[in-house]
This record gives C-alpha cells, structure tokens and sequence, in this order.
C-alpha cells in the first residue's frame, strides 16, 4: 500500500449497542487504535469517526444515510482508502467502495497489510503470505463479477469452461499448501534450535504484551542489543534473542516477540504460531505493559485472553500463569502512580529504572522453580559430573574415593533428562 507520497486515508469505527454494552475500551480509544495502525503503514489519516450503528447492514455494513455522511465528509479531500475498523464480508466491502468511489479495508486487511510489510525474515514473509492468502481465498466469492470469466480448459491446467474465480481458488489452494509445508519445515528448524540451546543450556525468558508497549526498547535496554523499537505499532514481527546475564551469573535467553493486539485476525493467530512458540516454550514470561496508556487494563486483559486461548488449544502448558511476570513499562510517564501490586515490577526502559529489580525477579522465580538433587557419580564419569556443573547450581560436594557425591539444584526437565541417561 505505500507509495512514493503518502495516500490519505479516512477510518470509520461501526460502534453498535452490543459493542456499547460489552465494550472494555472506550470507542474513543479504538478508534485512535485504528488511526494508529493506518500510520503504521505510512497512511495520512485525514478523517476519522465513530459511526454508531443501530442495526446492521448485510449490504452495506453502515446504513445509507451514514453512508452519506461519509462520502460528505472525505469530500475534496483526496481520500484513497477508507478503512472500516471492522470485520466487512466481501459484499459489504465492494458495495461500500463503489459508494465511496476509493478502496475500502476492514481491520484484518489493515493489519495484514501491516504484516506485510514488516516481515524481514523468510519465516516472517511465509507466515505472513499464508495469512493473506486464507484472508483472500474467503475474498473469492460469486459477487466479483471481474473473477467470473470463463476460461478454456488447457491440459491439466483446469477442466473446459472452468471460470476464473474457480482457477483463483485452486491456485490459491496449491500455494496456502505448498507454504503450510515450508512453514512446518521452519517450525522443524526452530524445534532443532531450541533442542540445540537446551543442551546449552540457559533458560528461555520471552517478553509478550500489546503492541507498542515497549517491549523492544526493554529487550534493548537489559541486553545491549539494538532491536528496532520505534514508538508505532508491529515495530517487531520476527522473534529475536539475545544471552542475558542475571545478578546471580546464571545466563538465560531474552526473546522478544510480536506484538498482540485486540481481535487479532483469525488467519493471524494461526499463521503466527510458530513464532508464538517461543513463548509456549519459554521458562519465564514477562508481560510487558504501557503502564501510562489510558487503555492498559484493556491491553491487559487482551494479552491475557490470547494466552489463555494458546493454552486452551494446548499450545501453551497450562501452568503458564505460574510462570507470568508482570512487568509495568514505561514508569517514568507515571508521576505518583501508586506502587504495583505485590508480584508486579515498574521499569522504565527508556531510564533504566527498575531493570535490576527485574533481573532479580526473574533470578527468583527461576530459582524458585529449580529441584534439588543428589547424585553419587564415579571419579571416573568426569562427563557426567561436567554435564551436572553445566546445567545445574552445585551447592555441595563431597569427593571420595569410590564416589564424588554432588548436591545440586536443577531445572525439572534437566533433572528428568539427567536421571533418563543414568
């Protein structure tokens, strides 16, 4: 959607009584959401509106008279895309862009068109077009009369009078096939990698939260690294890590992630799976929150939901609140906020106030999640006693002739995988 100048766009959030009556944000704060993901993509937002809604069009989405007051609204205005902060079905979209004469997106056009230009690693770029093709193959429907032409039957390349919609939909079918399997190969590659660092082995912290709550500048911050972070929303889309250092000298791996947003796309949460992995695997969770945003317990609450369902769909182990550390950013905004709640640690990444206390947090609750063991290993078995040193704390020991007896604090799956080699 760029280009070489910046096309200006208007947004329109539909706000009906269901919406008024079950809304956790207010409609005010949605629609500057929306505002803010059309700017991610470099969109010149020259109009926006709330646009209640007291029954819904099958046709249109909008009544005709709301309808109007648009058209009157972007009048004059240069208006390229109008983007309706909503899920449209394909005939409300074509029927609202030949009133409006401009090309109209719903939410899950936005934000895969956000997606898409954001994507820097070919795992990215695969999940990315996988999530467009599903969103486009629901796309082909009877009412795009241009997709309706009939075409002559050459060869296996479709059967006589196979019509053009049909040969879309098939291609498009071959192509989602063909990238679900390099995408299986991707998660195979980074199931070998994540084999690979627990031999290591260092616990694995992953930062999670709503988009542009600072995630990046935090993982920049506590590992030195240089992770784009830019004040805008999906600044991050591809997983990146980085060795971290804990007061107490153990080393974990930081990884940050995407950001989660509300009503994430359906075709999204799918295609993004295995970039989510990273959190299903990880020791520690830090939920990373925009402590000074107006809307934060939403953010909360939608960052949780998706969680939830990750664990609801066996993604996600079903402890994995055990092992959730909230963590409020973006301190410095607050001015007398009263302190967090018992469990929660305030940071700013941008000051560096309260980094300490999280690494401590996090040197906690990995402590508090070790085992205690002891072993009596021959003198000779200087592998295993390494592998012990290596993966563990030892916290004693006592050498003998016939047996080095070690006591030592490990994480479960490395006790159990100790004790299966012995």
């Amino acid at each position: 959607m760029s280009a070489t100048s910046p096309l200006r766009a208007a947004v329109i959030l539909p706000w009906d009584r269901e919406d008024r009556a079950n809304a956790v944000r207010a409609a005010e704060a949605r629609l500057e959401e929306a505002a803010n993901l059309a700017a991610a993509i470099g969109l010149v937002v020259v109009h926006s509106a709330i646009v209640p809604l007291r029954a819904v069009r099958p046709s249109t989405l909008l009544g005709s008279g709301q309808i109007e007051l648009v058209a009157h609204a972007i009048a004059g205005q240069s208006v390229a895309v109008i983007i309706i902060d909503s899920d449209l079905s394909p005939v409300q979209q074509r029927n609202l862009e030949r009133a409006w004469n401009c090309k109209v997106i719903d939410r899950t056009g936005l934000i895969l068109d956000i997606f898409g230009e954001r994507a820097a690693t070919r795992e990215g770029a695969l999940q990315v077009e996988l999530a467009h093709l599903e969103y486009q193959r629901s796309r082909l429907v009877r009412s795009w009369t241009h997709l309706e032409r009939q075409r002559g039957g050459f060869g296996f390349l479709g059967g006589p009078g196979e019509t053009q919609i049909e040969a879309d939909r098939r291609l498009i079918g071959e192509r989602i096939v063909r990238l679900k399997r390099d995408l299986e190969q991707v998660r195979r590659t980074r199931g070998l990698h994540r084999a690979a660092r627990r031999r290591v082995p260092f616990p694995v912290v992953a930062l999670v939260g709503y988009t542009n709550a600072g995630k990046s500048t935090l993982f920049n911050a506590m590992t030195g690294a240089a992770v784009e972070a830019r004040d805008q929303v999906f600044a991050t889309l591809d997983p990146t890590m980085r060795a971290l250092s804990l007061p107490s000298g153990r080393r974990v791996i930081l990884s940050d992630t995407v950001g989660f947003i509300s009503e994430l796309p359906t075709e999204l949460v799918a295609a993004f799976r295995a970039t989510l992995e990273e959190v299903a695997t990880a020791d520690i969770i830090l939920h990373i929150r925009d402590a000074a945003h107006p809307d934060t317990l939403a953010q909360r609450a939608d960052v949780l939901a998706v969680l939830a369902g990750m664990a609801a769909d066996g993604v996600l182990a079903p402890d994995w609140q055990r092992r959730l550390i909230e963590v409020e950013n973006k301190a410095d905004l607050l001015g007398d906020a009263a302190p967090p709640r018992p469990g929660m640690v305030r940071v700013s990444a941008i000051t560096g106030a309260g980094i300490a206390d999280l690494e401590a947090a996090i040197d906690q609750r990995i402590a508090a999640g070790l085992e205690e063991a002891e072993y009596a290993i021959p003198p000779t078995d200087g592998a295993r006693i390494a592998w012990l040193y290596q993966h563990g704390e030892v916290i004693g020991r006592t050498d003998g002739e016939a047996a080095v007896r070690l006591r030592v604090r490990l994480r479960p799956a490395d006790r159990a995988r100790f004790e299966k080699q012995v």
